[in-house]
C-alpha cells in the first residue's frame, strides 16, 4: 500500500521480483535457419508470423555461448528474438568470400 506520501510501503517493496534473482532469463528457442531463409516465421499464440529480420548476432552473452558453442554463428530475429542456427549444407557466413 501507498501512504499520503505517495510512496509504498515496506510489505510492497519486499514482495517485488528483483532484476537479478536466479533463473529470471528463460532459455531461448534455438531453430535451424533454411538455406536462403531471412525473417523469422515463428509463430505466435495466436498464429500470426512474427517476420522480424534475422541480424548476426556477435556479441551474445555467456550462457547462450554455453549452449550453442564458442564463436557459433548464431542469427536472432530483432523481434521475437528467437534464436536461428545456420543451414549446414550452405558454407558458413563466417569467411573470407572467395570468388
Amino acid at each position: 500500500m501507498a501512504d499520503a506520501n505517495g510512496s509504498a510501503a515496506p510489505a510492497d517493496v519486499a514482495s517485488t521480483p528483483q532484476a537479478g534473482a536466479v533463473g529470471a532469463v528463460p532459455l531461448p528457442k534455438i531453430k535451424a535457419k533454411k538455406a536462403t531463409q531471412r525473417a523469422c516465421d515463428e509463430k505466435d499464440a495466436k498464429g500470426k508470423l512474427c517476420c522480424g529480420h534475422l541480424k548476426r548476432w556477435y556479441d551474445y552473452p555467456k550462457e547462450i555461448g554455453a549452449i550453442v558453442g564458442a564463436s557459433a554463428e548464431i542469427y536472432r530475429c530483432e523481434f521475437c528474438q528467437t534464436l536461428y542456427r545456420p543451414d549446414f549444407s550452405q558454407p558458413p557466413h563466417s569467411y573470407t568470400l572467395r570468388y
